[in-house]
């Protein structure tokens, strides 16, 4: 992977940090994108340059179109164009549907769908003047097989399944690519917080008998994010350990 410029929403902390590590590892210029940790960020940025990569936090609420604008003339600021955009950012607001208020329905799907639009249509020329632009969003297994109490969040998840594989098709005349990677079950917080009982069970039912890590999403976004996947596009990359078989 040739040293790129590379957007990271949501890379403060979890799968974001994660992402935006490894493309620092490839030398990459990366902005670390957060809305509400300053500190956790500014962590991020120092593991980038540590490992040999450039970076800069940058504060934005991908629901708001001018903090995404602002964020991409920050960008151009610090590293001229854009060569990789990750839509990553998201929240979760898990409760059962009977329960659900139309603000935990919309605060999600504003986060996930809304904020994937307006990063991908704010970054848009930059990703096809780019010599070879990238689109890789980040969504889910819930996406695919739902989940209890998380309606919104397969929801909106679901959604970014349509929206990647139409992006492939408008983006593909301009030699830009649109993938999507669909991570399992992975070691984060928002996993930890899980009961141990339903830990148990989910790697259970997971044929390669655990949790994921956030490196081996990462892996997976780098490879998309590279030269070596100039022929793949309008795909869902599933890195789950098999638990949809």
């Amino acid at each position: 992977m040739r040293a790129k410029t590379c957007v990271v929403t949501g890379s403060s902390k979890g799968i974001g940090r994660g992402i935006a590590k490894r493309f620092g590892e490839e030398g990459c210029e990366v902005v670390v994108n957060y809305r509400t940790s300053p500190e956790a960020a500014e962590g991020t940025v120092d593991a980038i340059e540590a490992s040999g990569g450039s970076a800069i936090a940058v504060q934005a609420d991908v629901t708001d179109t001018d903090q995404v604008k602002q964020m991409r003339k920050e960008a151009h600021d610090a590293f001229g164009q854009v060569d990789v955009l990750v839509n990553n950012a998201g929240i979760n607001q898990d409760v059962m549907f009977k329960e659900m208020t139309h603000e935990e329905w919309d605060v999600v799907l504003d986060v996930h769908l809304d904020g994937a639009f307006h990063c991908t249509q704010v970054f848009y020329d930059d990703l096809v003047d780019a010599e070879e632009g990238r689109l890789i969003n980040i969504s889910s297994i819930v996406g695919k097989g739902g989940n209890l109490g998380q309606a919104n969040y397969a929801t909106a998840k679901a959604g970014i399944f349509g929206f990647t594989r139409t992006l492939a098709l408008e983006l593909a005349r301009e030699g830009t690519t649109a993938n999507c990677v669909a991570p399992g079950f992975i070691s984060t917080k928002m996993v930890e917080r899980i009961p141990q009982k339903v830990k148990d069970r989910i790697q259970d039912d997971t044929p390669l008998g655990r949790f994921g890590t956030v490196e081996e999403v990462a892996e997976v976004v780098a490879f998309l994010a590279s030269d070596r996947s100039s022929f793949i596009t309008g795909e869902v990359l599933d890195v789950n350990g098999g638990k949809d078989l």
